[in-house]
């Protein structure tokens, strides 16, 4: 291993990994649909540069995180939850207008834009950064406002990623099928977060700090063009036959309804309203572990620790894990709910936010926050990757992931300026000692996470009734998604 270059070590653990889980998925009793091989090939080719591009989104996103840090002095942890803080408050919002509005254009569409308008914010971010390194320019209103603005352009582009992958996918894959669904959208976000903080390391190590934003910026234009090409909304444009996905959608003949009679329907089902809860936390949780703990290790001179020093790739393992244990037992274990998996791995993240308050001072912390990113990732995986489509139906995925993503980065944007806010600066932030408040912020969050996700246990969502041509025999009741009172209704 140390004979190969940096970023193919990095990497080689996550490529073993994700040949151990195709195999493991090759040998499981397969989920009979009455789908043809070609309809297989098509639908790989469909999803897989959508997930990529979304993970490379992920790249042109949390590269602030390295930037901020490797601009020294020019920034502080202040100035950095500052700017996350306006980026994560604008991908909120955005989608109450960008989740419809994927329903009406059709996630295709919507993917092309998100990668357009992510490059060119991370070029302008490159840019600014660039003369301010280069030729020590203050821009008007300072540094940390003028990244702060284009970190929101650049977020509100952002926003059309998960709502597009879910809205593309939910014509494509039956809800048995979305549990291993969720577990890949768990493994995109981890290559995602890998390709952010380990690439982008790599990227300032090799090159001046204006390149972290446009290495992703040329990666996302080259992903435009072959998602031009390659994508497409529904199997129907590609000449295979659409089918019944048997989620909230199904059975609906009629016209597309308009946005605000089905965000009343959806803000008036439980289940939702449950799980929109449960992705705040989630939200918050998350970031509060990926976005900090780098920070901690900088501040307390273990950022050459193991944990530390692969954090990207030790995440990306972890994600790739929990999210495919996730999708596994989901299908195979509790029959295509969500919520059991929810609340196991809300259990795991509440004893991982326990034992960080005792840990601070011990080389376990790290090992420790990587288990709980485990636990997030295969959390948002399972709800706003999986049970948006199910939920939302695959009429109104848009809408529905944009709603429950939302309530995500508003748990996002919620730590961003309270963390930013209570943690250590300065010489007070080398002492580990110091960071307390940061597991005390965690703890409320992740045991409310669990009661939530106890309350959607047996939450499925209910087909309508009528049925759609199919590729395959209907499943019988006791295979499809049975009808539920947690489910949409219509």
């Amino acid at each position: 291993m140390s004979s190969l270059p940096p970023w193919l070590a990095q990497l080689l653990p996550i490529l073993i990994l994700l040949g151990a889980i195709a195999l493991v998925l090759a040998r499981l009793p397969k989920v009979e649909l009455g789908h043809t091989d070609a309809f297989r090939r098509r639908r790989f080719y469909n999803w897989f540069p959508l997930g990529m591009t979304y993970a490379f989104l992920y790249m042109g996103r949390y590269n602030v995180n390295v930037a901020t840090s490797a601009l020294g002095s020019r920034t502080t942890n202040a100035d950095f939850g500052t700017i996350f803080f306006w980026g994560t408050l604008v991908y909120g919002f955005a989608f109450l207008l960008n989740g419809p509005l994927t329903d009406r254009l059709g996630g295709r569409k919507t993917i092309l834009m998100s990668a357009a308008g992510s490059a060119v914010a991370n070029v302008a971010m490159g840019a600014v950064v660039y003369a301010v390194v280069t030729q020590d320019w203050q821009p008007p209103g300072g540094l940390v406002a003028t990244l702060s603005f284009l970190y929101a352009v650049n977020m509100y582009f952002q926003s059309f990623g998960a709502v597009s992958i879910v809205k593309v996918n939910a014509s494509w894959f039956h809800v048995r099928e979305r549990g291993q669904l969720g577990g890949v959208f768990g493994i995109l976000i981890s290559l995602g977060v890998y390709f952010a903080y380990d690439w982008s390391r790599l990227v300032v190590q090799a090159a001046p700090v204006y390149w972290v934003f446009f290495v992703p910026a040329a990666i996302l234009a080259a992903f435009l063009v072959l998602d031009f090409f390659v994508i497409r909304d529904t199997p129907g444009q590609t000449g295979h036959p659409d089918f019944d996905t048997a989620d909230a959608s199904s059975g609906e003949t009629g016209p597309q309804l308009g946005v605000w009679p089905v965000f009343k329907r959806m803000m008036s089902n439980r289940t939702i309203i449950v799980i929109l809860c449960i992705e705040f936390c989630s939200g918050f949780m998350r970031n509060a572990i990926m976005q900090w703990y780098p920070k901690f290790a900088k501040s307390t001179g273990i950022g050459e620790g193991f944990v530390a020093a692969n954090w990207g790739m030790l995440l990306c393992v972890a994600g790739i894990t929990g999210g495919m244990f996730a999708g596994v037992i989901s299908d195979r274990v509790f029959d295509s709910r969500r919520g059991p998996v929810s609340a196991v791995l809300y259990a795991g993240m509440s004893l991982g936010a326990v034992a960080t308050l005792f840990l601070l001072d011990s080389a376990a912390l790290g090992w420790t926050v990587i288990f709980m990113s485990l636990c997030v990732i295969g959390v948002h995986g399972m709800l706003s990757g999986t049970a948006s489509m199910d939920f939302g139906g695959k009429k109104n995925a848009g809408l529905a992931v944009g709603i429950i993503d939302g309530a995500v980065y508003a748990g996002t944007a919620l730590q961003s300026i309270l963390l930013g806010s209570i943690l250590p600066a300065g010489d007070l932030a080398k002492t580990p000692g110091n960071w307390g408040n940061w597991p005390l912020a965690m703890l409320p969050l992740s045991f409310l996470g669990l009661v939530l996700a106890t309350r959607v246990w047996n939450a499925k969502p209910q087909p309508k009734g009528a049925s759609l041509p199919t590729a395959a025999p209907v499943p019988s009741p006791s295979d499809a998604a049975p009808a539920s009172r947690t489910g949409t209704g219509g």
